[in-house]
C-alpha cells in the first residue's frame, strides 16, 4: 500500500458495477484511500448511493448537473438524508454548451443551495464561463457553510472571490496542462485548508496521461501539479488536501 494516502474529491465512477469495482480496488492500491462519486442527475445520483453503500472507501453526492437542469430536481431530495452522501451537487451553471436553458439553469441550481442549507450538506459546484452568475445566485441564496468549487478552471481573481465566499477549490488534471498558468497561479494563493484535488474521472486526464481515459488512481498527478504550482512536497497537499476533505465532509481520520 502506498504510504501517501490520498481523497479523489470529485469523480464518475463506470455504471458497470463489475467495471467500477475494478477502478476502487486499482485506485486504493495506488493510495486513494477515500473516493467521493458524483452525481449528475436525479437518476444519476441514485446510481451514485448505491454504488457507496456497496463499497467501502466511496461516498456519493446528489444533485443535477446544469445540462440536466431542463429535467428539475423532482426525487432528489430522498437521496439527501442516506448515510454516504456528503453533499449536494454537481450543481451550478454551464454556459459552454447550453445543454439547459439558462433560465433553467438559475433555478435549478438556487433549488439545490437552498437543500444545501435545509439538510446542513457542503454544496459542489460546476461553473463555467459563468462565473458572474455563479456568483450572483450564491450571493442570493447565501453560500452554505462548505461549499466547493469543483475542477476550478477560473485565474486569482476568481479564485479570490470564491474564498472571499468562503469556499474551497478543488483542482484537477487541468493543473498540470501547460496552458494553464492562471489555475497555477490560483493553486498558489489558495490556503492550505482551503483545497482539495480531483480527477474528475473519466474525464481531464492529468500530464502525463492526456488523453486518456481518466482514473481516480491518478489523483496523486494532480497532487504534483498542485505541489509544484505551491513549491511544496507532494505529500504536503496529500496531507492539506485530506484534511481539507475530512473538515467539508466530516470524515473522521
Amino acid at each position: 500500500m502506498n504510504e501517501i494516502r490520498w481523497t479523489d474529491n470529485h469523480c464518475h465512477l463506470p455504471d458497470d458495477r463489475d467495471a467500477a469495482a475494478l477502478v476502487v480496488k486499482a485506485a486504493k492500491e495506488l493510495g486513494v484511500e477515500r473516493l467521493i462519486d458524483v452525481g449528475t442527475s436525479v437518476e444519476h445520483s441514485a446510481t451514485c448511493c448505491g454504488r457507496a453503500a456497496e463499497f467501502d472507501g466511496v461516498w456519493a453526492t446528489a444533485g443535477v448537473h446544469p445540462h440536466a437542469a431542463k429535467d428539475g430536481i423532482e426525487g432528489l431530495e430522498n437521496l439527501l438524508s442516506l448515510s454516504k452522501v456528503v453533499a449536494v451537487g454537481e450543481c451550478g451553471l454551464d454556459y459552454h454548451y447550453d445543454n439547459s436553458p439558462r433560465d433553467a439553469q438559475r433555478q435549478v441550481f438556487a433549488d439545490q443551495i437552498q437543500l444545501a442549507h435545509e439538510y446542513q450538506l457542503p454544496l459542489v459546484i460546476h461553473t463555467r464561463e459563468a462565473w458572474k452568475d455563479t456568483f450572483d445566485i450564491l450571493d442570493a441564496e447565501g453560500a452554505p457553510e462548505h461549499t466547493i468549487f469543483h475542477c476550478f478552471t477560473g485565474g486569482p481573481e476568481e479564485a479570490k472571490s470564491s474564498l472571499q465566499r468562503g469556499a474551497s477549490l478543488s483542482f484537477s488534471g487541468i493543473v498540470t496542462f501547460p496552458n494553464a498558468p492562471e489555475l497555477r497561479e490560483a493553486a498558489a494563493l489558495t490556503p492550505a485548508d482551503r483545497y482539495m484535488v480531483e480527477t474528475d474521472a473519466p474525464y481531464l486526464a492529468p500530464v502525463p496521461q492526456r488523453g486518456k481515459q481518466n482514473h481516480p488512481g491518478w489523483v496523486a498527478l494532480v497532487g504534483a501539479g498542485v505541489a509544484a504550482a505551491r513549491g511544496v512536497k507532494v505529500q504536503t497537499v496529500a496531507e492539506e488536501s485530506w484534511n481539507t476533505a475530512s473538515k467539508v465532509y466530516r470524515f473522521s481520520g
